[in-house]
């Protein structure tokens, strides 16, 4: 299989040293297997960790939250899903080497292995232009994602206000303050009050979603505050 490494790696503006780690970074063990070179595992182990330390670094700089609020959301960030869209959103799996029989059965595709390869391409950057290199590549290519939140992570944003306001020992309330619409296709507006003072405000056509947009709303506040 012969991909064009050079155009991803120009795509991407990253000045690359050793060809070889990408190349590497791209290679599934089915393909390994087969032309008895190294597959990306190694690779992945490495940038896994390498992407722990930036997000942590990030989440620390940028957010006034508490270690166990900050480790929630570190988890969503860097969990397999995640993981999953950014490769995707890099188009890292069109350059993926697979084996025959991994490649029909739809590995390209595949969730864990797409996962894997966004790990160990950051551990290839990591190993042949250093530490800040990696981080440039997830800032430049990761953080405006969270940021502008382009990629749903499935955030329990009420676990993890809860987690906030029982540090602080506060009380904490969600009251529907709003019905609006026919029976069948109800809009709920709905506030969320810590300590008796309103910190956010939501709306969905379910409470329960109206709740957590409240709670994402008074986390939002709270992070610019």
């Amino acid at each position: 299989m012969v991909i064009d490494l050079k155009k991803l790696l120009d795509d991407l503006n990253i000045k690359y040293n050793n060809e070889k780690l990408y190349l590497t970074a791209l290679t599934h063990s089915s393909y390994a297997n087969e032309n008895n070179i190294e597959s990306y595992e190694r690779l992945e182990y490495l940038g896994d960790a390498v992407l722990e330390v930036i997000m942590s670094e990030y989440l620390y700089k940028n957010t006034s939250y508490e270690e166990g609020v900050m480790t929630k959301m570190r988890a969503k960030y860097v969990c397999e899903d995640a993981n999953f869209e950014y490769a995707i959103r890099l188009h890292l799996n069109d350059y993926l080497r697979l084996g025959h029989g991994e490649e029909e059965n739809g590995g390209r595709t595949r969730k864990a292995i797409v996962a894997d390869i966004f790990e160990a391409f950051i551990g290839a950057i990591y190993l042949d232009c250093g530490f800040e290199r990696a981080k440039k590549f997830v800032y430049d290519n990761v953080i405006p994602l969270i940021e502008n939140k382009e990629i749903n992570f499935d955030n329990d944003y009420k676990s993890v206000l809860q987690e906030l306001v029982q540090t602080d020992k506060r009380s904490l309330e969600y009251v529907v303050v709003n019905e609006t619409g026919p029976a069948h296709n109800k809009t709920f507006t709905v506030i969320v009050k810590i300590d008796d003072i309103i910190y956010g405000e939501g709306s969905a056509h379910s409470k329960k979603l109206a709740e957590q947009n409240a709670a994402r709303d008074a986390l939002k506040k709270a992070q610019n505050g």
